[in-house]
């Protein structure tokens, strides 16, 4: 039998990495993509460089004031500079977000022939795994996922949505009624802190926006140095709302410097995707990120992805154009498509969206 060190990315994907850390197996060597002893890349603390908190409640308020004005050019500047922010304010109770990471603990900490029920194939993307084979040459990620179509409803396939632990379906189904009602008022605040119609961004979602959820399990690594738990990248969504727990590991690339972004127990991390960078004309950035591993502790995050309709034509808002500044990016379709297979390749594709 061939050495787990020496296996096919296929045989690796059809295995699981909690299980390799349950046996005690070293990350086979198509996990491993950074050099251990490498210096050159600076990690920063976060009490050195805190990443913004936004209150949504403020920005929601019907009623102008001094303090909104205030909190919306905030938001105007974090997402023209980091292009994410941790947002407070933004209606789901701490006792519910404790409810959404405890299924998602509860799921991934089941035994692995009820969790096999929502197996993906290798190349499939949508249940439980990992995702499709990368191109020749990309590392794998050291990490497990539950990767699920929440809305719209005919979008679900219930095939892969756990019935263990029980709860389970409820709760996600509840998690997707307040996501959406969050994707409103993020969309709302975000165009009236470009001075825009509040409903522009919503309209090129379009009603039918889909989200997607996306559990993360990062199992420990005994050798963190080397491998990560989610490779470099940009979202090909609109934006992302992100759900941690307690355990840091999550960083952003700015400055060509990166930094850790806090683990606050009530706050959703909202991050901009290249559909929001090119539907702001480049005002808005879709920042550079990934995930490095604990040698000790695992670590769970939700993620919800928040992209237009499928087939909508999307692009920079007209309102944002002056001679200044002037178009930036061509309209697309169906970015996500073009951002995926970019992504296998260990790319971003922003630069396929702009004008030359």
């Amino acid at each position: 039998m061939a050495s787990a060190s020496l296996l096919p990315a296929e045989v690796l994907l059809s295995r699981r990495v909690q299980d390799m850390v349950l046996n005690g197996e070293e990350p086979p060597h198509l996990y491993i993509c950074r050099a251990g002893t490498d210096q050159t890349e600076e990690e920063f603390s976060t009490s050195l460089s805190p990443i913004p908190i936004v209150d949504l409640k403020i920005l929601s308020s019907s009623e102008r004031s001094s303090e909104q004005e205030a909190e919306l050019q905030k938001l105007h500047a974090v997402l023209s500079s980091w292009g994410c922010f941790q947002a407070i304010g933004h209606g789901i109770s701490r006792p519910f977000l404790d409810e959404i990471r405890l299924v998602g603990k509860e799921f991934f900490e089941q035994p692995m022939e009820i969790k096999k029920r929502y197996s993906k194939g290798v190349e499939e993307f949508e249940g439980y795994g990992a995702d499709p084979v990368p191109e020749e040459g990309q590392p794998l990620d050291w990490s497990d996922r539950l990767f699920l179509n929440v809305y719209p409803q005919h979008t679900k396939k219930l095939k892969f949505w756990p019935q263990s632990p029980i709860s389970f379906r409820h709760v996600l189904e509840e998690y997707t009624v307040q996501i959406k009602a969050l994707t409103e008022a993020v969309s709302k605040a975000m165009a009236k802190s470009l001075n825009l119609e509040e409903n522009c961004f919503l309209d090129q979602f379009g009603e039918g926006g889909p989200l997607q959820a996306r559990f993360n399990y990062y199992s420990p690594c005994p050798r963190p140095e080397l491998v990560l738990g989610l490779k470099a990248h940009a979202d090909g969504s609109g934006y992302t709302i992100l759900l941690q727990d307690e355990v840091e590991g999550l960083q952003v690339l700015k400055d060509e410097k990166w930094f850790t972004v806090p683990t606050i127990p009530d706050a959703l991390f909202i991050l901009m995707g290249d559909q929001m960078e090119i539907m702001s004309n480049g005002i808005f950035k879709s920042p550079v990120h990934r995930v490095v591993p604990n040698s000790k502790r695992r670590r769970i995050s939700v993620a919800v992805f928040y992209t237009p309709e499928a087939d909508k034509d999307i692009g920079p808002e007209l309102g944002l154009l002056t001679n200044e500044r002037p178009k930036s990016f061509k309209r697309v379709k169906n970015y996500a498509d073009t951002h995926w297979e970019y992504y296998q390749r260990g790319e971003t594709a922003i630069h396929e969206a702009k004008l030359v």
